[in-house]
């Protein structure tokens, strides 16, 4: 019995379990690597344009604190839940590895629809998330990022948010590179950069 579930946990499992027949990994090891070390979920109550207040479903997964610090991206989207947050922690964790990083995997997210709340929704949503996460991140401990509908403006009310509870700026909290800010852009200026990318190639 698990408390993840969900195609994306699936998914990732089941890429661990080929891994681990094919490393001959012992049965009773298996559990140990694949399943997270932490999860948190929080609420994450705001008030409204229109006054009223809603409740945002939040989560963050630490997947393994052995190597080090975690460190992995925060989404914004309404497919996120425990399961898939998990999964991306899992995977985070396989490509510091791979690359030799000294870091283990996390990963978060807030369930939310974008196209339904203000730009001054969203900081307070941003700011909100980051104040219910401050137990369990830190430089040393998780450090967060960028991933689907997140980009710098999110790091930087993370950052903001984190730093008034440390009582000075602690810009280790967040990574600023977004590699995938392309997905929180308009469509147009995506296609735009997406079209000039190709004619580059071409000409190349």
């Amino acid at each position: 019995m698990t408390v993840y579930s969900g195609p994306v946990f699936d998914m990732a499992a089941n890429q661990f379990n080929v891994i681990a027949n094919h490393l001959e990994i012992p049965m009773n090891e298996r559990d140990r690597l694949l399943m997270p070390k932490r999860a948190i979920t929080v609420s994450c109550p705001i008030h409204r344009d229109d006054g009223t207040v809603a409740v945002f479903e939040g989560y963050r997964v630490q997947h393994l604190l052995t190597m080090g610090p975690t460190k992995g991206g925060t989404r914004f989207a309404p497919s996120v839940d425990i399961g898939e947050v998990a999964a991306l922690a899992i995977w985070m964790s396989w490509k510091c590895a791979l690359a030799g990083l000294p870091y283990g995997g996390a990963k978060g997210g807030v369930n939310v629809d974008l196209s339904t709340i203000s730009p001054r929704e969203l900081e307070v949503l941003s700011r909100r998330y980051m104040q219910e996460m401050i137990p369990f991140v830190g430089p040393r401990t998780d450090v967060m990022a960028p991933d689907m509908g997140t980009n710098e403006q999110v790091m930087a009310w993370f950052m903001d948010t984190y730093s008034m509870y440390q009582g000075q700026t602690v810009t280790e909290i967040v990574l600023w590179q977004c590699r995938l800010l392309c997905r929180v852009r308009p469509a147009s200026i995506r296609n735009e950069s997406d079209s000039g990318q190709r004619s580059h190639r071409r000409a190349a």
